[in-house]
C-alpha cells in the first residue's frame, strides 16, 4: 500500500512566536486595564440574562455566547473586565492565527507583525474585545476557518476538512450569519481546483461534523417555530428602515479595516485570485460580499473576512520589499509605520474607554455610540427600586416590575436582587418564551414604554419616575425612555396582552 506523502507545515521560530505573542499581549492588556471603565452594554445584558436560563437555543441567536456567559458568571460573578474576559482571549486568539496564516503563505517576520498589527488595529476587530458580543467569537471562527483552509491547500490533506466542520460547527452555534461564509466555503470549492474535494470522504465528514454540531440547536429551533428566523427578519427590516445597511461598502474601509491595510486586502485579494493552490479563499471573500450587498447587510459584518486577505497581502508586500534598494524599502516601510500608528491612536482613541473623565473621555462618547450605551444602568435599578419603596405596603407585595427591552431586562435581573426586586417582566425575545409569573403582579413598575403606549396598554397608570444617568450621557434610555410608571394590570387580561405584545430587539 502506497503511503500518501503531505507537505510539512513551516515551523515556527521562536521569536516569531515572541512576535505574535508580544502583540497579542499588548491587545489583550490594552483591554483588561480599559474594560472596567463604564458599564455593561444592553446587549451584554441580553447574554447575561439568557446565560441564568440556559437552553440550545434563544430567539435572538444560538446557545454557544450564554453558554460562556455561564460559566463566567460562576467564575468571575457580576464583573465587567472577568465577563467580557473571554471575548479578549478570542480576539487575541483571532490575532495570533492571523499571524499564522501569513507564515504558512509565505511571510516571513515582517509580514507576520504587519499582519498581526493591521487586524489588531482595525475598528471591528479592536472593538470586538472591548465587549461581550457572539459577533466577538463568530470573528474567531471566520478567522480560524480561513485558517485551516490555508492549511488545506498548502499540505494537500484533506483531513483539514474536519477542523473546518468544526469550526462551522461551532460558527453556527454562534451566530447564524456564518452561513453566509459557508456559501463562500461551497462556492470555493466549486470555482476552483479544490473542487477535487467533492470526492473525497474527508469532505464529507466536515460537513456531516458541522452538522451533528449544529444539530441541538436545528432541533430547538423546529420545536420553536424557527422563532429566529422571524427575529432575523424583523431585525433585517428594522435595519433597512433605519438606514443601517447604508454605505455597505464604504463601510468595509471604514469599519472593518485599517484604512491603512486596505492595500494589503486588495493585494491580498489579489494575490489568492492569482494562486491556482489558493484561489478558493478569494472566493470565500468574494461570495459572503456580494451576498451581503444583494441582501443589504450591515457593513461590519464582513469584518472577519478581512485577515486572510491582510495575511496574504502581508507576505506579498514582504516579498515586493525585498526587491527594492534599502533607501526605497525604507522609506515605504516608515510611511506605513507611521500611517499605522496615526490611524491606529485614533481608532483606539475611539474604541476603547481610555479615560473615565477628561477630553478623551468626551473625544470617544461624541463619535462611539455603543460606549454611552453603557451608561446608566445601575441608576436606573436604583431609580426602580427607590419607586417600588415608596409605594403603599399593600401594592409593593404585589408589585412586578415590567420592562421594554432586553437591556433593562438584564439590568434589573442582574442587579436588582441587591435591592431586593422581584424577576422583571419582559415581552422581549427570549424573555417572551419564558412567559409571565404564574400569579400575576396587580401592580406594575413599567419602565421603556412611552407614556401613550403605557396608557394604551395598562390600567390606571400614573408617572412616578425618570430614567437617565447622572452623567448626562445622552443614550437610548436617556433620549427614548425617561419616564417611569406605575400602573394596575394590562388591559387586555395577560393572556391576550402576552400573544399581543411580543416584541423583537
Amino acid at each position: 500500500m502506497t503511503t500518501i506523502e503531505y507537505e510539512r507545515p513551516r515551523e515556527l521560530p521562536r521569536t516569531e512566536w515572541a512576535i505574535l505573542a508580544l502583540v497579542a499581549l499588548a491587545v489583550t492588556a490594552a483591554h483588561l486595564a480599559t474594560n472596567g471603565r463604564y458599564g455593561f452594554h444592553r446587549d451584554e445584558f441580553q447574554f447575561l440574562s439568557d446565560a441564568r436560563h440556559l437552553d440550545w437555543g434563544f430567539v435572538a441567536y444560538p446557545p454557544l455566547t450564554p453558554f460562556l456567559e455561564h460559566i463566567g458568571l460562576a467564575v468571575f460573578g457580576i464583573s465587567l473586565v472577568g465577563l467580557r474576559l473571554f471575548s479578549v482571549l478570542a480576539q487575541a486568539i483571532a490575532l495570533i492565527v492571523t499571524g499564522l496564516m501569513a507564515r504558512q503563505l509565505g511571510g516571513g517576520r515582517l509580514a507576520q507583525a504587519t499582519a498581526v498589527i493591521a487586524v489588531a488595529l482595525s475598528p471591528l476587530p479592536l472593538f470586538e474585545g472591548t465587549e461581550f458580543q457572539y459577533s466577538s467569537f463568530d470573528f474567531l471562527w471566520w478567522v480560524l476557518i480561513a485558517y485551516f483552509t490555508v492549511r488545506l491547500l498548502g499540505s494537500g490533506n484533506p483531513r483539514w476538512w474536519l477542523a473546518i466542520g468544526a469550526a462551522v460547527g461551532m460558527g453556527l452555534l454562534t451566530k447564524y450569519s456564518i452561513v453566509f461564509f459557508t456559501a463562500g466555503i461551497i462556492g470555493g470549492v466549486v470555482l476552483s481546483r479544490a473542487r477535487r474535494s467533492l470526492r473525497n470522504g474527508w469532505f464529507w465528514a466536515g460537513i456531516a461534523l458541522a452538522l451533528l454540531l449544529f444539530l441541538p440547536n436545528f432541533l430547538w429551533l423546529v420545536r420553536h417555530d424557527f422563532i429566529s428566523y422571524q427575529f432575523l427578519q424583523h431585525i433585517h427590516i428594522r435595519d433597512v428602515g433605519e438606514g443601517r445597511t447604508n454605505g455597505f461598502l464604504k463601510d468595509q474601509l471604514l469599519i472593518c479595516v485599517n484604512i491603512f491595510a486596505a492595500p494589503l486586502c486588495l493585494a491580498g485579494l489579489a494575490g489568492f485570485l492569482r494562486s491556482p493552490r489558493y484561489r478558493m479563499l478569494a472566493w470565500m471573500y468574494l461570495i459572503p460580499l456580494a451576498l451581503f450587498f444583494i441582501a443589504r447587510g450591515r457593513g461590519y459584518y464582513m469584518a472577519a473576512a478581512y485577515p486572510m486577505l491582510i495575511a496574504m497581502g502581508a507576505a506579498m508586500a514582504e516579498r515586493w520589499l525585498a526587491t527594492l534598494r534599502r533607501p526605497g524599502r525604507i522609506a515605504v516601510q516608515a510611511v506605513f509605520c507611521a500611517g499605522f500608528s496615526v490611524s491606529g491612536a485614533y481608532i483606539c482613541a475611539i474604541i476603547l474607554p481610555i479615560q473615565s473623565s477628561g477630553p478623551l473621555r468626551d473625544f470617544a462618547l461624541q463619535r462611539n455610540g455603543d460606549l454611552r450605551e453603557e451608561f446608566g444602568w445601575p441608576e436606573l435599578v436604583r431609580n426602580v427600586a427607590a419607586i417600588r419603596d415608596a409605594l403603599p405596603p399593600e401594592q409593593r407585595a404585589a408589585a412586578g416590575v415590567l420592562v421594554g427591552n432586553y437591556g433593562e431586562q438584564g439590568a434589573i435581573e442582574l442587579l436588582g436582587p441587591a435591592y431586593g426586586l422581584p424577576l422583571p417582566i419582559s415581552l422581549t425575545n427570549s424573555a417572551w418564551l419564558r412567559g409571565y409569573p404564574q400569579q400575576p403582579p396587580t401592580t406594575l413598575i413599567v419602565v421603556g414604554v412611552s407614556h401613550e403606549d403605557a396608557e394604551k396598554i395598562f390600567t390606571g397608570c400614573r408617572l412616578a419616575g425618570h430614567n437617565g444617568n447622572s452623567e448626562g450621557i445622552r443614550n437610548e434610555e436617556s433620549q427614548y425612555h425617561p419616564d417611569i410608571f406605575v400602573c394596575g394590570a394590562p388591559q387586555l387580561g395577560w393572556p391576550e396582552f402576552w400573544r399581543k405584545y411580543r416584541s423583537f430587539g
